[in-house]
C-alpha cells in the first residue's frame, strides 16, 4: 500500500514540476511584462507544490532519498507526469490553454484530496488550492480573451485545442497506483466547467478524439527527454553541487 502511495505522490510531484519547467521557459519572453511576471509566478507556485510532494515522498522512501534526488536523478521512464504538461509551449495561446485545461482538473482533484485520510496529502493539497484557484481564473480569462478576440487569435486557439485535447483524457484514466481518488468521477464536472469557458470564448468542445495515455506509467512523448536534459543538467554534470 505504501509503495502505491509513494508512486501516487510522485505522479503529483512530477506533473507540477514538469509544467513549472515548461512555463518557466516564458520567463523574459512573455507578450507583456505583467503576463511575463504572472506566468513566472505560476511556475513558482507549481515548483512549491512539487517540492512539498517530493519531500513527503522522500520521507516515505527513506534512506538517501531527498526532494533533489527525486527531481534530478530519476530517469525519464521513472517520471509519472501527465503527458499534457510536457507538451511544447507553442505560442502564447497554446501555453494558456495547456495551463487552463490542467488547472481546471487540478482544482477538482485537489478539492477531493484535501479530505484524504492521509493527513499530509490533505494538508499539501489544501494549501495548494488557494494558488490553483488563481491559476484557473487567470488562464480561463486568457482563453476567453484569445478565443473571442481577433481572427488570428481565434485561429491560434483552435490550433491549440487540436494540439492539446488528445492529451486530456489521460487525466481521467486511473493509474494502477491511484487509490486515493477515483479520477473518473471528475470528468463530467471538468467537461462542464471547460464548456462554460469555451462557450464564452466561442470555441468548440472537441468530440470523438482519440486520447493519448501512458505518462502515468512512465511512457512519455519525445518531449520529456529534452525537458529533463535541461532540468537535470547541472546536478548530473556537477554531482552534489550546492549554492
Amino acid at each position: 500500500m505504501e509503495n502505491k502511495l509513494i508512486d501516487y505522490i510522485l505522479s503529483l510531484a512530477d506533473t507540477t514540476l514538469i509544467l513549472a519547467q515548461r512555463n518557466a521557459e516564458w520567463c523574459g519572453h512573455g507578450p507583456i511584462l505583467e503576463q511575463d511576471i504572472a506566468i513566472t509566478n505560476i511556475s513558482l507556485d507549481l515548483i512549491g507544490q512539487s517540492r512539498n510532494f517530493y519531500q513527503y515522498a522522500a520521507n516515505l522512501i527513506g534512506g538517501d532519498a531527498t526532494e533533489d534526488s527525486l527531481a534530478y536523478l530519476r530517469k525519464e521512464r521513472e517520471f509519472k507526469n501527465l503527458l499534457l504538461v510536457e507538451q511544447p509551449n507553442g505560442d502564447w495561446g497554446q501555453t494558456i490553454l495547456r495551463q487552463y485545461l490542467f488547472s481546471q482538473f487540478q482544482y477538482l482533484l485537489f478539492e477531493k484530496l484535501e479530505h484524504s485520510k492521509d493527513e499530509q496529502l490533505a494538508a499539501i493539497t489544501a494549501k495548494a488550492l488557494k494558488e490553483i484557484k488563481y491559476h484557473v481564473r487567470w488562464s480561463s480569462e486568457w482563453v476567453i480573451r484569445l478565443g473571442d478576440g481577433t481572427a488570428e487569435s481565434k485561429t491560434r486557439m483552435l490550433k491549440a485545442i487540436e494540439e492539446l485535447w488528445k492529451y486530456t483524457g489521460e487525466m481521467f484514466v486511473p493509474g494502477e497506483y491511484e487509490k486515493e481518488i477515483d479520477v473518473t468521477v471528475l470528468k463530467d464536472e471538468w467537461l462542464q466547467k471547460v464548456k462554460i469557458i469555451f462557450d464564452e470564448a466561442t470555441l468548440p468542445l472537441p468530440e470523438n478524439v482519440f486520447m493519448q495515455t501512458g505518462g502515468k506509467e512512465g511512457v512519455h512523448t519525445e518531449h520529456l527527454g529534452y525537458i529533463l536534459t535541461e532540468l537535470q543538467y547541472m546536478q548530473r554534470a556537477y554531482p552534489n553541487s550546492t549554492w
